[in-house]
């Protein structure tokens, strides 16, 4: 009788074996988002009692006063997830996501495809990156089931997810938009706003973008498997995602709701303001970002009923973020009452030099993002810190701005925060992508590295 040999274990990628110990700590004993605001808080508030002179009540009062500094850009940032996954599931938008997965004829062919789409999809918008990540990788594994093709699950989502790296170089960029934006905490720190031209679309912000997507595909290339390796399809069980269920129409106000007129009315006049605003010389803010987008989705659905069906769809993404963006602005609270703004920049000032200066930025920003999560808490967190130790170093502040946001997107690879919804839209977990996230946050690091030493020596 012939013995049937037992399948060989997937083979693991030399980066993913090195950072197996640091995947397994962070699988167990990382806590929600919501816990990390809340362990940052004490941490924060520890420090300034120990290091400052600052009395318990004074501690209390600058929390306290320092809670509603966020709210306007709470707001904006919870847009940007919102009107991201909407346009995601708009159906123009799902139509052509349907078209990409039915391209690739191999399983290689099929990984890169899905990273670069959703690199893509995070450098217009963020929200847009997350939701396109997950829903092509569940489509172009559906495909590939349907044509015999056999794709690894789990290295199709992580593709998705790896998109994610790139997203604070892009469009919808909070930092970057952030110090663009009239009256925002930066302009008035700083005492003028920075345009994007100057970070976003800088020529070397622009070359580590191509640079780290070229470099990632790379990455991905080598430890995705093959050959004998175990391959995990996306079991029969999960289909194709159902479209938004429209309500009845059954009444005059329900043919209203389902009229095209309303959300093209509005789509237009939208659009028209913001052309005008930029034929007279207005800039690209937060806020215009997410007017284009909202103008964008008015424009494509059918009617308002579709518009209330995507939101609904949409609404639990944005619970989280709404909740932590005051606890953030408490941090910041804390810590300008206290003085810990200007020790933490000290500090920094006396390792670095003006050349050095962002890489040490990048590095201090991905080891707070595992902290503060999301991109743009800790950039309002940071940023402050950072700005203050490049004026006294004499660097370019777009150099401070674009190192916290390099950091924010690089950990991301390895922090499970962010990778919720795409893994909620995948049915998996973080520990399933963790191994090929991983190659990806090496890749983009030394991108990420570079680049900000370019162009610290160039801007001097």
């Amino acid at each position: 009788m012939t013995k049937t040999a037992p399948d060989k274990p997937a083979k693991k990628a030399p980066l993913a074996r090195v950072m197996q110990p640091i995947n397994h700590v962070v699988e167990r004993w990382i806590p929600s988002s919501l816990v990390f605001a809340i362990v940052l808080t004490v941490i924060v508030a520890l420090l300034a009692l120990i290091v400052t002179p600052t009395s318990p009540v004074d501690l209390i009062v600058g929390w306290g006063d320092g809670l509603a500094g966020l709210l306007a850009f709470m707001t904006q940032m919870a847009l940007i997830l919102l009107l991201g996954h909407m346009l995601a599931n708009t159906k123009p938008v799902r139509r052509l996501l349907d078209w990409v997965a039915e391209k690739p004829n191999t399983p290689m062919q099929a990984y890169l495809l899905v990273f670069v789409t959703a690199a893509v999809a995070s450098l217009i918008t963020w929200g847009l990156g997350l939701v396109v990540g997950g829903l092509l990788a569940k489509e172009v594994a559906r495909s590939g089931r349907d044509r015999g093709l056999k794709l690894h699950f789990p290295m199709l989502v992580a593709a998705g997810f790896s998109g994610f790296v790139v997203w604070h170089m892009g469009y919808s960029g909070s930092g970057p938009l952030t110090a663009a934006t009239p009256d925002s905490f930066i302009s008035e720190q700083l005492g003028y706003t920075i345009p994007i031209t100057e970070t976003t679309f800088s020529w070397w912000n622009i070359s580590a973008a191509v640079a780290t997507i070229v470099l990632v595909s790379v990455a991905l290339w080598a430890i995705a498997p093959r050959g004998a390796e175990k391959i995990v399809q996306m079991p029969s069980s999960v289909g194709k995602d159902e479209s938004p269920k429209l309500d009845d129409v059954e009444t005059p106000a329900d043919r209203i709701d389902a009229s095209r007129i309303p959300t093209l009315l509005v789509g237009l006049m939208l659009s028209a303001y913001i052309v005008i605003h930029f034929v007279r010389g207005g800039q690209v803010t937060l806020d215009i970002v997410n007017w284009m987008f909202l103008a964008l989705i008015l424009l494509m659905v059918r009617n308002p009923f579709e518009v209330i069906a995507l939101t609904k769809n949409a609404a639990s993404n944005v619970g989280e973020i709404l909740l932590q963006f005051p606890l953030y602005a408490g941090i910041m609270g804390i810590m300008s009452a206290s003085g810990l703004i200007q020790i933490f920049s000290d500090m920094l000032v006396s390792i670095a030099n003006p050349i050095t200066f962002g890489l040490f930025a990048l590095l201090s920003a991905g080891l707070v993002n595992f902290f503060v999560p999301s991109g743009g808490g800790q950039f309002a967190v940071q940023a402050p810190i950072m700005l203050d130790a490049a004026e006294q170093l004499g660097v370019d502040p777009a150099i401070a701005i674009m190192a916290v946001s390099y950091g924010d997107q690089w950990t991301n690879m390895i922090q499970p925060f962010w990778a919720i919804p795409l893994l909620a839209i995948a049915g998996l977990k973080m520990r399933d992508i963790l191994g090929y996230t991983t190659a990806t946050l090496v890749a983009s690091g030394l991108v990420f590295g570079g680049a900000l030493v370019v162009a610290s020596i160039v801007l001097q």
